[in-house]
This record gives structure tokens, C-alpha cells and sequence, in this order.
């Protein structure tokens, strides 16, 4: 069974950027209410899309520089990487629908 994988400052740019397939990085923290009403809605996507896309999960609280780096304000914020860069991005809950319609447009060419 396919779960989001923790990624941290010091693993991100290996774990995620230099991944060879596009990543979604769900930015949360423990104390954050909609970042556990998102949390199950993405590991059903890690499910979904398990071999085409890589998931992983950063404590914003545990990792501030990353968070930092990407300007990420509140959460959850969800971020998918292509190549090392940032493709897609939502900010909030958001429908499995539309987290699915953002997560195919990266698989896209």
C-alpha cells in the first residue's frame, strides 16, 4: 500500500527534487485541522497514482526552511514538482476531484 513518505529540510532537494518522477509534497502541521481532513484524501491519491507520481508529507513545524523557501503561508498547502520545479500548487482543503485534475496536469507531457 502506497503512503506519502516524511521529507524533511535536509532530504527534500534529494527525495523530491531530484526525483526522477513528479512529486506532491503535502506541507501540514500536527495542530493544523484541515491538514488532517486533506491528510486521508492524499494518501488515497498516493494509492491512486502509486508509480507515476511520488508522495511525501513535510512538517512545516519540524522543517521551517523549506516552507520558507516556497513562500508557504498557510495550510495545507500541496505543491507538485516536475523536474525540480514547481508546477501546481493548492492552498487549503480542496475536493479529491481537484487535487486529482492538478495531479494530471503534471503527468501530462
Amino acid at each position: 500500500m502506497a503512503k506519502p513518505n516524511d521529507v524533511s529540510d535536509s532530504t527534500f532537494e534529494e527525495s523530491v527534487l531530484k526525483n526522477s518522477m513528479p512529486a506532491l509534497v503535502d506541507f501540514w502541521a500536527p495542530w493544523c485541522g484541515p491538514c488532517r481532513m486533506v491528510a486521508p484524501v492524499v494518501e488515497e491519491l498516493a494509492e491512486s497514482y502509486d508509480g507515476k507520481i511520488a508522495f511525501y508529507k513535510l512538517n512545516t513545524d519540524d522543517n521551517p526552511l523549506i516552507p520558507t523557501k516556497y513562500g508557504i503561508r498557510g495550510i495545507p498547502t500541496l505543491i507538485v514538482f516536475k523536474a525540480g520545479s514547481e508546477v501546481g500548487r493548492i492552498v487549503g482543503f480542496r475536493p479529491k476531484d481537484e487535487l486529482q485534475r492538478e495531479l494530471d496536469k503534471s503527468l501530462a507531457p
